[in-house]
């Protein structure tokens, strides 16, 4: 199947990921000597005015590594509202876990956060399906988009995989003996400009092939409801809306790529955009 046309929508998604410039407007936010995130300068100065563990010198905010332990605390009296879930704060994503901060604060902050995807497949003889899952209507983020069968941030103190059992069950009641059967597939970074601030995430996709009989069940509210499509049903949405959440699109591609949907050139170019932001 001719898929050419269809390359320069594809690689539309991957660039609407990839719209911060940085530090542009804002300052390189420290602990210590790592560098872990950004801030807006008048936040800086605002948690510089809540507490002397915070200076913003020399084109830089710097909080003292003996005051990590509150950063959630700072985050709160500068008015960022928490989400009651805490997530690593790494300079890099395998590095030394430096602090813990609330996940609703980590666009504020620029922080990296983590997450895990998983492309819930069914191999037919009338070829390869997936299950897409319809956002809430009611989610802050994103409502009623199309996205994976299970995804998730990864918190405080958790693996990708770990995380990706977790969220297995909570999302999809997809057992945790199925879940672990998920294999690593690829890993994906971006900086993008979103209405709540800096994204600077890493997703970390998984496989799982599900057998024919699964039936995945919303538990959570999370998503509203969950459909098996084609393959090529989904590579048309994905190469002719938006309907797909922006970030489940990039972990969609690569399967395009890997499951021989885009050959030869085009896949090549569509994959050195995708590794061209990799940490």
């Amino acid at each position: 199947m001719a898929r050419t046309q269809n390359i320069a929508k594809l690689l539309s998604h991957i660039e609407a990921c990839h719209t911060a410039t940085l530090p542009g407007a804002r300052l390189p936010f420290y602990v210590g000597e790592s560098h872990v995130g950004f801030v807006f300068p008048d936040l800086g100065e605002t948690l510089a005015r809540i507490t002397d563990d915070i200076v913003v010198a020399d084109g830089r905010a710097v909080l003292a590594p003996g005051a990590a332990g509150r950063l959630n605390e700072f985050a709160l009296a500068a008015g960022i509202l928490p989400r009651g879930e805490d997530f690593d704060v790494r300079e890099s994503p395998e590095g030394e876990v430096l602090a813990l901060l609330d996940r609703g604060a980590l666009p504020a902050f620029g922080v990296i956060g983590v997450g895990a995807h998983l492309n819930g497949l069914v191999e037919r003889a009338d070829g390869l399906h997936l299950w897409v899952g319809t956002r809430a209507a009611d989610k802050k983020l994103d409502p009623g988009k199309l996205d994976h069968l299970v995804a998730g941030g990864v918190p405080a103190g958790l693996t990708p995989m770990q995380t990706l059992v977790k969220e297995a069950a909570e999302e999809a009641a997809l057992p945790e003996t199925l879940a672990a059967q998920a294999r690593p597939a690829g890993r994906f970074a971006y900086n993008m400009e979103r209405a709540e601030g800096l994204r600077r995430d890493v997703i970390f996709a998984f496989d799982l092939v599900l057998p024919d009989d699964f039936q995945p069940v919303p538990t959570d509210g999370e998503v509203a409801y969950f459909e098996l499509w084609p393959i090529d049903r989904v590579f048309e949405e994905v190469a002719s809306t938006q309907n797909f959440k922006f970030n489940v699109n990039l972990v969609l591609i690569d399967l395009f790529i890997r499951r021989g949907l885009v050959a030869g050139d085009d896949a090549k170019t569509l994959r050195r955009a995708l590794e061209g932001h990799l940490p």
